[in-house]
């Protein structure tokens, strides 16, 4: 993200709060003139700074964005934004009373191959739409990273499912009505690797993530007149190229292609662009809120 920041238009990457001045040296080197805050709070008081970045463990996302949002600073923070969708209430009164920008850095809906996924579904390509399906799977067993430590957020649905719930929401613009199954496996307080079905208004979804499997991501969007397949729908490059195949009931097949797209950057200029113009910015916090829901009714229904 520093990258993107430091050369989307319409700002630049002045300031960073660290204990730890070793990490500050490869942000330095990306924008030589950064300013090295050694706390948090000192850098919420730099007059100089509009708005913030917030990429910290999961657990301190609402408290952060809370103290910079009344320190005046507009935000933008990692995903998941809030543990519980009821957090996020809060922090759309605090948006609204202050009138900052404060939203969740779910960069995928500025990717093209999204835009253009959602254009093609709203067209009506895939007639009615009847399954959708998604996979996001990668192998991380580190004990001590933040995505195996339960007590600061972790685990696979927050640091995974938010991708494929916010876009299977994205695209179809519908809501859950129901969890219709779930499995989730644990290791110890984790959940590691979770299947889960569930009832939209018109279409069943089907998902897995896991943090325990080889690397690989794909979105499917089903109808009675088509079907779109996504390609490393959230990670191009890692996980390949980026690309949309269409194929029609009448055995018809298009093929779209999104090679060397920086999503970040495409997010921090949208966010720029709210902040200094006004432009709606494609997640607000009532998208983040809906997505945060459909969390909290998997693991509902998992207790």
């Amino acid at each position: 993200m520093a990258p993107a920041i430091h050369l989307a238009p319409g700002g630049q990457l002045v300031a960073l709060a660290t204990s730890d001045m070793v990490k500050a040296e490869d942000f330095v080197g990306i924008a030589p003139d950064l300013r090295v805050h050694d706390s948090y709070d000192a850098l919420l008081a730099d007059p100089d700074i509009d708005a913030v970045y917030i990429p910290l463990p999961n657990h301190l996302h609402v408290e952060w964005a809370t103290k910079a949002a009344e320190a005046g600073k507009h935000v933008l923070c990692e995903k998941p934004i809030a543990l519980e969708a009821g957090d996020i209430d809060e922090l759309i009164a605090l948006r609204d009373r202050t009138g900052l920008l404060i939203a969740e850095a779910y960069m995928i809906v500025h990717h093209p191959q999204w835009i253009k996924a959602r254009e093609l579904f709203r067209e009506g390509v895939l007639g009615q739409i009847r399954r959708v399906s998604g996979v996001f799977s990668y192998n991380n067993t580190d004990p001590s990273n933040i995505r195996n430590r339960r007590n600061i957020g972790g685990g696979g649905l927050r640091d995974i499912g938010v991708y494929i719930f916010g876009a299977t929401r994205f695209v179809s613009g519908e809501e859950p009505e129901l969890i219709l199954s779930s499995r989730i496996d644990w290791d110890g307080d984790v959940d590691t690797t979770a299947h889960l079905t569930a009832q939209f208004p018109s279409f069943h979804y089907t998902g897995m993530v896991s943090m325990r499997l080889a690397p690989f991501q794909e979105m499917v969007f089903h109808g009675d007149n088509g079907l779109m397949r996504l390609s490393a729908p959230f990670n191009a490059g890692s996980y390949g190229e980026a690309r949309i195949d269409l194929s029609g009931a009448d055995q018809s097949s298009q093929v779209w292609r999104f090679t060397a797209d920086n999503q970040y950057l495409r997010q921090v200029e949208a966010f720029n662009a709210a902040v200094t113009q006004g432009a709606d910015f494609a997640c607000p916090l009532e998208f983040s809120r809906g997505t945060q829901a459909m969390m909290d009714m998997v693991f509902d229904a998992e207790r």
